[in-house]
């Protein structure tokens, strides 16, 4: 595997972790009335690379599944990096071929 599939890879996997553990913690806070993470920041997270994990920890921890805009940005974001992420493996090929 190249280094550009092995950053790619190791920056969605990183970002994903942080997308996670992120909506575990606002769901603790929720739970707790604690002050809550802003939508911007999962969103930004989202954009970032975190869209699979903030996706993961939504199902896993139940939490802001019911609010149709926040999922739909998310999924928005999901798409655009499997796009990129498609569009990659078009120029290098693909990293475990």
């Amino acid at each position: 595997m190249n280094v550009e599939w092995q950053l790619a890879i190791g920056w969605i996997v990183l970002s994903g972790l942080a997308g996670f553990i992120l909506m575990g913690f606002d769901k603790r806070r929720a739970r707790g009335r604690g002050r809550r993470v802003p939508e911007r920041t999962f969103f930004t997270l989202a954009l970032l690379g975190g869209a699979f994990g903030i996706l993961a920890g939504s199902s896993m921890f139940r939490h802001k599944t019911l609010k149709a805009s926040f999922i739909g940005v998310i999924l928005l974001s999901t798409v655009l990096w499997v796009v990129a992420l498609a569009e990659l493996a078009r120029l290098l090929g693909f990293p475990f071929a």
